[in-house]
């Protein structure tokens, strides 16, 4: 593709044309399509100014959100609240704590403990994914099985009814104690909108927890223990994720905790080591659905608030 930042108003036009096929969008009239075309001029422009200017550790790419102002991204696709509860720095029930010894790199994906990557689409509930994740992890690695397990069975029987417009992690966790399981993902389909809570019997549950833990807040090392040991659900700032397609998002980001994901291993890529973590917006999006945030900064929150508030089931 040639630099946008020397495309006529024609070739942006076929561009935008081009992608809309892609993803099979349509306006509602010519005056919503020109407003959209702008947006996405922008965004395109931004893409090409990052990738080019050739100083970054990651690289930018276009996808689904392109005609997305960064504000309507964030409202529509991270919408968790932070936790209701507080966390204390110095949890001396951290069953992780005495663990020293880490290994160098871990990538769960390579152990058979992370499912597929999943599509929330427009409804809010990235804190469903966030906590199903997690708890697939775990039970894969207690159990040796992989299963899918269902965001929607959460977020239509929820007790707190945390919705499409936001919820918090550790009340997906909750209802999943409280509930005594999960069903999967088979048995109770995701549907994209948040409906009536169905399917909620004993026999169709697939998973169980006993409860949740936190991991101490601002505390890397702690946060490397316990990935160490099972997947960990985080809250994010995800101001600079909407184009985020590869290599380790490095620089400054904030720590407006509106999104949640689950870190599924830790490594190092041209000396700058990262988290990896495992998103619900698609394959389209990002390094095949996953993103690399740095670790080890030097401001204790940890990269995006990474470290401020994790969370992982107990089973």
């Amino acid at each position: 593709m040639a630099s946008s930042l020397s495309y006529s108003e024609e070739s942006m036009s076929i561009e935008h044309e081009r992608w809309m096929a892609q993803h099979g969008f349509s306006y509602e009239n010519e005056k919503v399509k020109e407003a959209r075309f702008q947006i996405f001029k922008d965004n395109l422009e931004h893409i090409e100014r990052h990738n080019q200017e050739g100083k970054h550790t990651y690289k930018l790419g276009m996808n689904k959100f392109a005609d997305l102002t960064n504000e309507e991204f964030l409202a529509k696709y991270a919408r968790s609240s932070v936790p209701s509860f507080k966390v204390s720095s110095n949890q001396s029930f951290f069953e992780y704590k005495v663990m020293k010894d880490v290994s160098h790199s871990l990538d769960w994906r390579d152990h058979n403990v992370v499912t597929a990557i999943k599509d929330q689409t427009g409804c809010g509930c990235c804190w469903a994914f966030t906590a199903v994740a997690a708890i697939e992890g775990i039970e894969a690695i207690r159990s040796g099985k992989l299963t899918q397990l269902s965001e929607q069975h959460i977020l239509d029987c929820n007790y707190e009814h945390d919705g499409c417009k936001g919820g918090t992690i550790d009340h997906a966790f909750e209802f999943v104690r409280k509930n005594r399981g999960l069903a999967s993902d088979i048995d109770y389909p995701y549907t994209r909108i948040q409906g009536e809570c169905s399917n909620n019997k004993p026999s169709s549950l697939s998973s169980n927890i006993i409860g949740f833990s936190a991991v101490p807040s601002d505390n890397e090392s702690a946060l490397l223990a316990a990935v160490a040991n099972q997947p960990i659900a985080v809250y994010l700032d995800a101001n600079n994720f909407q184009f985020y397609k590869s290599g380790v998002l490095t620089g400054k980001c904030g720590t407006n905790l509106t999104h949640g994901a689950t870190i599924v291993g830790y490594d190092e890529e041209d000396g700058v080591k990262f988290w990896l973590l495992k998103n619900s917006w698609g394959t389209g999006w990002g390094d095949n659905g996953f993103i690399k945030l740095q670790r080890n900064i030097d401001v204790k929150e940890g990269m995006c608030g990474i470290a401020m508030f994790p969370l992982y089931p107990n089973v």
